[in-house]
C-alpha cells in the first residue's frame, strides 16, 4: 500500500472512532449492535498493570496485528489507592492513556472496573487498607465496604466517561463486579447498588454485564435484571452445555464466552501450566462459527512485579508466581508465541486482519554472570530499615493493624524462660501468614510456613531475643477466604507457654533500596555486629551491579539460591524460589535498566545463600521445575 494511501486510511480511522456512537443489544437478532449493525468481538485480555509501560503499544499492535478487534481490561482498585485518599494515575498506572492507545491501534474496550476484579491479583485487587475494618463483610452492601466503593468509584468512573463509545472513546462495555456468583454472599443488594452507581457515573445507556463460571448455581447468584447475563469456560468444556446455561438467564441476545480460556496460571511447587496450541485453537473455532462473541484469557499475561501476585486457598495456601505468563499466545515478554500465530490463523478464516508483518519479539540479552557481595544480615540494618520506634503490644498485631499492607515485617520479643532442650516454637492455629524465618540473638533457626510448618524446635537462655520476620506471601483472591490478614494472625508460644509482649517493626525495605541502598553507601564496612562476615544462613543482603550500554530485555536466574526477592536500580523486580519451581527466571523489561550508569542488583536471601554469591542474566525465560 503506498504510504501517503495508507496516511489517508489511519487519518479516517481517528477521525471516525472519534465520533460518539452507540453500542447494544439487539435481542432479535442476537447480537451486539454497533451503530445500528450487527456486530461481534475477538477479544483478547490484556493487563496494564503486569506490562511496562514502555511496552503498551507494542503489546495492542501485536493483538491488533492477531485479529483482535477488542481487548478487556480489568482496573484494580489497589493499584491505584494504594493507601485510602490517596489515588495514582501516573506513568504506570496510567490507565486512561492506555485506553486512549488501544483506541488508537483500532481496538475497542471491554471495561472491568470490578471493584472486585480477581485476576490472580493481591486480593482481587481489593486494597488491603480495608481489612484494617475486622468486621467488614467484603462483597457485600456492608456500608462500611459500599463507603469505600463508592469514593474509589466517583474518582474513576468519572476518568472512564470520556472514553465510553458513546463519547467517541473505546469502551463499549462494563463488567458489574466480577464472577459475583462463585462467591458465598450473593447479595442482590450489592449488585443493584454497584448497578445504579455505573449508571449514574456512565449514563443510562452505558451496556453492563456480568460474568459467571457455567454453571446455573453460579448464575443465580451472579446475575441480575437490567444486566446482560455472559459465562466463561476452557477448553474441556461442552459448548453446547455452557451456552445452554447462558441461555437460562438470556434467552435472546449474543453468546458470550467472557473468559476462554487459552491458558492457566502458575502455583509456586506445581509444574508450569500449559493448554495446547490445538485445544485452544479447536474450540476456538468452534466458537466463531457459530457465530459467539470470544474474550481470549489471557492474550498477554505479563509480570506480577513487586509483591502483587494473589495465591488462592482450597485445602491449603497457595500463593501464586511472580511470572503471569499464563501460557498464553504473547509471552510475559511480549513475544508471539506459536499459539498466537495458530489463532491469529484461526481468527482470518472469519474476519479480515490487517495486512502486514507482526511485530517481532524484542530484543533480548544475556548479561552473562554478576557476582554479588554479601553486605550483611537483616536485623544488622534494622534502625535503617524501621527508623521509627517499634509498636509494642501484649499480643502481635497484624500488617493491616500496623498498616503495613506488603512486604515484611518484623516481630520480636524474649525468650521467657531457659530452653536447654529443643522446645517447639508453635503456631498451632496456623496463625504465620504467610512464612516466618525464626531467629534467636540474631541466629537463624528456620522457619515456619503456614500450612505447611507450623513448629521449630529451638533452644536458648531466658531473656534471649527472638526475632521472626514475617513475609506476605501475596493475599487470597479467589473464594470465601478474601478475608487474609497477614503476620502474626495468632499467637505463637514456646510448648505451653503462650508468648507476650511483643514489638513489631515495619520495614520500609523498599523505599530505602529505591533510594541507592546498599550501593549508595558500599563498600563501607558493615556495623561491628556483622563482623566477622555474616552468617550465610538467614534474612541477608547481597549486592552487585553490571553494564548495560544498550539496554534490553533480559531474565535474572538465582539458581543456587533459596528464596527471596530482588530489586535491579531500586526496581522491585519480584519474588524468586527456585527450590520451589517452576518459575526459575524473572522477566527483566529494558526500562528497568541503566544505559550511563551501572546497573544495581540488590537481593534480600530470606533463607540461606550460596557460598559463592552470584546471579546470571539469560537471554531466555525458564518457566518450568529443574529437572
Amino acid at each position: 500500500m503506498a504510504p501517503a494511501l495508507w496516511l489517508l486510511l489511519l487519518l479516517y480511522r481517528e477521525v471516525a472512532s472519534s465520533k460518539p456512537g452507540t453500542f447494544s443489544i439487539d435481542y432479535m437478532k442476537n447480537c451486539f449492535s454497533k451503530d445500528g449493525s450487527c456486530f461481534r468481538y475477538i477479544s483478547g485480555s490484556i493487563h496494564y498493570f503486569r506490562v511496562p509501560q514502555i511496552y503498551w503499544k507494542d503489546r495492542l499492535k501485536k493483538m491488533y496485528m492477531a485479529g483482535l478487534n477488542a481487548i478487556q481490561v480489568y482496573v484494580p482498585w489497589n493499584y491505584h489507592e494504594m493507601t485510602p485518599g490517596n489515588f495514582d494515575f501516573d506513568k504506570s498506572r496510567d490507565v486512561e492513556y492506555f485506553l486512549s492507545l488501544a483506541q488508537e491501534m483500532g481496538l475497542l474496550v471491554i471495561l472491568r472496573p470490578g471493584p472486585y476484579i480477581c485476576a490472580e491479583w493481591e486480593l482481587g485487587g481489593l486494597p488491603a487498607w480495608l481489612l484494617q475494618n475486622a468486621t467488614i463483610n467484603l462483597r457485600s452492601s456492608d456500608t462500611d465496604y459500599l463507603a469505600a466503593v463508592d469514593k474509589w468509584f466517583a474518582v474513576l468512573l468519572p476518568k472512564m466517561k470520556p472514553l465510553m463509545y458513546q463519547n467517541g472513546g473505546p469502551i463499549i462495555s462494563v463488567q458489574v463486579e466480577n464472577e459475583y456468583g462463585s462467591y458465598f454472599t450473593c447479595d442482590y443488594n450489592y449488585l443493584r447498588h454497584l448497578r445504579e452507581v455505573l449508571r449514574s457515573y456512565l449514563g443510562d445507556d452505558v451496556l453492563l454485564f456480568t460474568t459467571d463460571g457455567n454453571q446455573v448455581q453460579e448464575l443465580n447468584c451472579g446475575t441480575l435484571q437490567g444486566i446482560y447475563a455472559t459465562i466463561d469456560f476452557g477448553t474441556t468444556d461442552d459448548i453446547s452445555a455452557s451456552f445452554g446455561v447462558q441461555r437460562q438467564f438470556e434467552p435472546e441476545g449474543p453468546l458470550v464466552n467472557s473468559e476462554f480460556y487459552v491458558g492457566w496460571l502458575d502455583y509456586w511447587g506445581v509444574e508450569h501450566s500449559t493448554i495446547p496450541t490445538r485445544n485452544v485453537t479447536k474450540m476456538l473455532q468452534d466458537l466463531l462459527e457459530i457465530g459467539a462473541n470470544v474474550n481470549m484469557y489471557m492474550f498477554e499475561g505479563g509480570t506480577n512485579f513487586g509483591y502483587w501476585n494473589g495465591a488462592d486457598y482450597n485445602t491449603k495456601y497457595r500463593p501464586i508466581t511472580t511470572s503471569y505468563d499464563y501460557d498464553a499466545p504473547l509471552s510475559e515478554a511480549g513475544d508471539p508465541t506459536d499459539k498466537f500465530h495458530a489463532v491469529r490463523d484461526v481468527i482470518s478464516k472469519f474476519r479480515d486482519v490487517p495486512i502486514g508483518p507482526v511485530p517481532p519479539p524484542t530484543p533480548k540479552f544475556s548479561y552473562g554472570r554478576v557476582t554479588l557481595t554479601k553486605y550483611g544480615p537483616l536485623l544488622d540494618f534494622l534502625k535503617l530499615l524501621a527508623p521509627g520506634a517499634p509498636v509494642n503490644s501484649t499480643y502481635p498485631l497484624t500488617f493491616e493493624q500496623m498498616k503495613q499492607y506488603f512486604g515484611f515485617l518484623l516481630y520480636r520479643t524474649a525468650l521467657p524462660r531457659t530452653i536447654e532442650k529443643p522446645t517447639p516454637l508453635m503456631s498451632a492455629l496456623n496463625g504465620v501468614h504467610d512464612r516466618g524465618y525464626v531467629l534467636v540473638n540474631g541466629v537463624y533457626r528456620g522457619l515456619l510456613e503456614r500450612d505447611n510448618i507450623l513448629a521449630l524446635n529451638i533452644t536458648g537462655c531466658k531473656g534471649d531475643v527472638l526475632d521472626i520476620l514475617v513475609e506476605n506471601m501475596g493475599r487470597v483472591n479467589f473464594g470465601s477466604c478474601l478475608l487474609d490478614p497477614k503476620g502474626l494472625v495468632r499467637n505463637l508460644s514456646l510448648a505451653t507457654t503462650d508468648l507476650t509482649t511483643w514489638a513489631m517493626f515495619s520495614l520500609a525495605i523498599d523505599d530505602v533500596i529505591g533510594r541507592g541502598w546498599p550501593h549508595s553507601v558500599a563498600p563501607a564496612q558493615p556495623p561491628a555486629s556483622a563482623l566477622p562476615p555474616p552468617p550465610a544462613h538467614g534474612p541477608t543482603f547481597y549486592y552487585g551491579s553490571f553494564d548495560s550500554p544498550k539496554p534490553q530485555d533480559t531474565y535474572i536466574t538465582l539458581q543456587d539460591w533459596a528464596k527471596g526477592q530482588v530489586w535491579i536500580n531500586g526496581f522491585n523486580v519480584g519474588r524468586y524460589w527456585p527450590e520451589r519451581g517452576p518459575q526459575q527466571t524473572l522477566y527483566v523489561p529494558k526500562s528497568f535498566l541503566s544505559d550511563s550508569s551501572a546497573n544495581n542488583v540488590t537481593v534480600l536471601e530470606l533463607e540461606r545463600g550460596p557460598g559463592n554469591p552470584a546471579v546470571i542474566f539469560l537471554d531466555h525465560a525458564v518457566l518450568t521445575l529443574k529437572t
